[in-house]
């Protein structure tokens, strides 16, 4: 039992440092893109939601190709700071934010596109700024699909396991829960991964029970 925790609590860490990523990107993003009509709106939409269908391998050769030592965003973060997110607990973050920002950003889109507009002009109107009225009026309109989005980026992003697995590798000094799994199964030793699969489906469940109960409660 002891050897599950590891996993346990970087899985944790990992989903939580990029849930927080995912809203401090996507939220913003998905008002903009709910609110607004410009050209080629339909295509950056389509990059946006691309990694929902893309296979996670797909997502982490990207993010290898990214970030490696020969990357455009690798190579001078190894060239300035000898740094890399590789074989990293931050490369895991990256990775389950981007698989994960999909999730926040449909419903947030939609939430944010249903808000009344009058709403937004009135508060315009009484002199608020548009930070203001974004704060004020948007945000608590559209907090159910951003809050049930939210949930759906944390479950996301504590099950990922392809992009993970190529960014962070599959070493057990840094496993998650999903990479212990593998690793276990790999090995021969199905009893040996009972206990991360449950802790995994009893957290997953739980989130998909409050994901429902937000869902009830528009």
């Amino acid at each position: 039992m002891s050897r599950l925790w590891p996993p346990m609590l970087l899985s944790l860490k990992v989903a939580i440092v990029a849930t927080v990523i995912v809203a401090l990107v996507g939220i913003p993003l998905s008002y903009f893109m709910g609110r607004r009509k410009f050209r080629g709106k339909s295509v950056f939409d389509a990059l946006i939601t691309l990694p929902l269908v893309l296979p996670p391998t797909v997502v982490g050769y990207v993010l290898l190709v990214l970030f490696g030592s020969h990357g455009i965003f690798g190579w001078p973060l190894k060239s300035a700071l000898d740094y890399s997110i590789l074989f990293h607990w931050h490369g895991a973050v990256i990775a389950s934010a981007v698989v994960s920002l999909p999730l926040l950003y449909l419903p947030a889109r939609a939430a944010f596109a249903s808000v009344d507009q009058e709403m937004e002009d009135l508060s315009r109107l009484m002199g608020a700024t548009s930070l203001q009225t974004f704060w004020h009026v948007s945000l608590p309109l559209a907090r159910r699909g951003i809050a049930s989005g939210l949930l759906l980026a944390f479950a996301r992003g504590l099950g990922e396991f392809g992009a993970t697995t190529m960014v962070l590798g599959s070493y057990q000094q840094q496993e998650t829960l999903p990479i212990a799994i593998y690793n276990d199964w790999l090995g021969g030793e199905m009893t040996r991964a009972a206990p991360a699969v449950i802790a995994l489906s009893v957290i997953s469940f739980a989130v998909v029970l409050v994901y429902n109960r937000t869902l009830r409660a528009k």
